[in-house]
């Protein structure tokens, strides 16, 4: 690792400036705001796209991850004598201001951009080499001391430095979904434990079903969503596997021999995950297949999201003329014209959040598909789209979270009042009494508008003690011990019956 010193140049102040300097690259000669950053290439780039409403900046997590494989590059071109120590020191420095988050707004190029990422890569060398100047004194500009390409971007590409720092800033913001995931998970499980002693009716295909509580149908919500938090760290650890060194198509051109190891032991290092180099870098620098899997387990998630979200609504409906078994909290005026009108906003929200991460995953599907020969050039949209989508769904928990779940409660009354006049509790009976016995009563109990268990007293067919024992509670629902002793079984099921 490269020591850095405690003293810091600073460049000089209270002298006049151009409002301009002059950069030339490849192409020619460019005007650029004295005070920026960036250069050249950034500045042709957002003359070519402009196309999105916002710059690389917007993801923080992907500008750290770049400065992140800069520095690991940095240091390892230092460590293998490939990069002299006072070069090797301003640009370390500089990516450690970018990683903790200096000089965002100077990461201005598209989010969406041709050329594989070539853009950013080229704005992210530009704003640390220039950063790295104005800290060793020097004018922003002065490449012939530190240059974006000769220094900043040595034995590199942006073949294998843009997919490294996306897979790097996808572990990076994943950590923040996870959590806001498991936060919203558990508030559905206390939720679970409130409801715990309401037995209401359970539903298949919108019709009737058979008694549960409405603990166990929130936690259900629970244990679905912790089961995504598995399903996302299977994904994200495919990301582990970068592909630095690799350089333009995966021979590791321009690199030196011991380069590929230095650097990722550096950036294993700086971004203190468990990353490891390709078995192939050839096969590597082309494939997109992580991207894939990772977006597929977004989409996964993000429809649980949504399918719970649906759930509330329907459960919620009403307050008159629908199911009303749960009020959700009141967010804000739902008509501006019914007065009193209340919509479930917040599960809506959620929902359409859901929606446009199952568009995005076909966007990531396309680009992956799209892919040419040694490179695929269309990874800035597959990363635009996942972090994008990465951030909406953490939100959108924190949300659901905050501004529902947690003030959600339940209409105890109308639910002990549907489950009291419920056919479905005949089910629980039809092992004693048999199946068409049991669909007669019920067919009976619904054209009468009379309680099934009135019937089947009525008409002889259990004892008042073998019914009550049969369709208690915690037999209904499964909630009691299974080793509570089912008289209803066996050879004891002929002393339930009256005739």
């Amino acid at each position: 690792m490269i020591e850095l010193s405690t003293s810091v140049p600073t460049s000089n102040t209270g002298t006049s400036h151009p409002q301009t300097r002059t950069e030339t690259d490849s192409l020619g000669a460019l005007e650029i705001p004295h005070d920026a950053y960036w250069g050249a290439n950034s500045a042709r780039a957002n003359e070519n796209f402009p196309i999105a409403l916002s710059s690389i900046a917007v993801y923080p997590q992907f500008v750290r991850a770049f400065a992140c494989v800069k520095q690991a590059a940095c240091r390892a071109n230092a460590e293998i004598g490939h990069l002299d120590g006072t070069r090797a020191h301003w640009i370390d420095k500089a990516c450690e201001e970018v990683k903790h988050g200096h000089l965002l707004e100077q990461f201005n190029v598209n989010v969406i951009q041709g050329g594989a990422g070539t853009s950013t890569n080229m704005n992210v060398n530009e704003v640390i080499t220039n950063r790295a100047l104005e800290l060793a004194g020097r004018n922003k500009g002065d490449y012939s001391f530190i240059n974006p390409i000769d220094h900043t971007n040595r034995s590199q590409s942006t073949n294998d430095t843009y997919p490294t720092a996306i897979k790097i800033a996808l572990a990076f913001s994943l950590e923040g979904l996870l959590s806001e995931l498991e936060e919203l998970a558990g508030c559905f499980k206390d939720k679970g434990d409130e409801f715990s002693h309401i037995v209401k009716v359970g539903r298949t295909q919108l019709q009737d079903a058979v008694p549960m509580t409405l603990g166990q149908e929130f936690t259900a919500f629970s244990v679905t969503l912790l089961e995504e938090v598995d399903r996302l760290n299977d994904a994200v650890a495919l990301l582990r596997e970068v592909n630095m060194g690799a350089t333009a198509i995966g021979t590791g051109i321009n690199a030196p021999a011991k380069y590929r190891k230095a650097v990722m032991g550096h950036l294993r290092a700086i971004t203190n995950l468990d990353l490891l180099s390709a078995d192939d870098l050839v096969e590597s620098t082309s494939d997109t297949g992580a991207f894939v899997t990772f977006s597929g387990a977004l989409k996964r998630s993000a429809l649980k999201l949504s399918k719970i979200a649906n759930d509330l609504r329907l459960l919620s409906s009403g307050p008159q003329a629908g199911l009303s078994e749960i009020n959700l909290p009141a967010r804000q005026a739902g008509s501006s014209i019914m007065p009193g009108k209340v919509n479930p906003v917040i599960p809506e929200a959620v929902s359409q959040v859901a929606y446009s991460v199952a568009g995005a995953d076909v966007t990531v599907s396309m680009a992956a598909e799209a892919g040419q020969l040694q490179l695929n050039a269309f990874e800035p949209i597959i990363a635009h789209s996942l972090f994008e989508s990465l951030i909406h769904l953490e939100h959108a928990c924190r949300t659901f979270r905050i501004n529902c779940v947690r003030g959600i409660t339940a209409n105890e009354s109308l639910l002990s009042e549907t489950i009291s006049q419920s056919v479905t509790v005949i089910t629980a009976l039809a092992p004693d009494i048999g199946y068409a016995t049991a669909a007669r009563l019920a067919k009976k109990a619904l054209h009468d508008s009379r309680s099934v268990v009135e019937i089947v007293v009525e008409e002889g067919i259990l004892c008042n003690e073998a019914l009550e024992w049969l369709i208690r509670p915690g037999r209904l629902t499964g909630t009691e011990p299974l080793n509570s002793g089912d008289r209803s079984t066996g050879s004891d099921r002929s002393s339930l019956q009256t005739k």
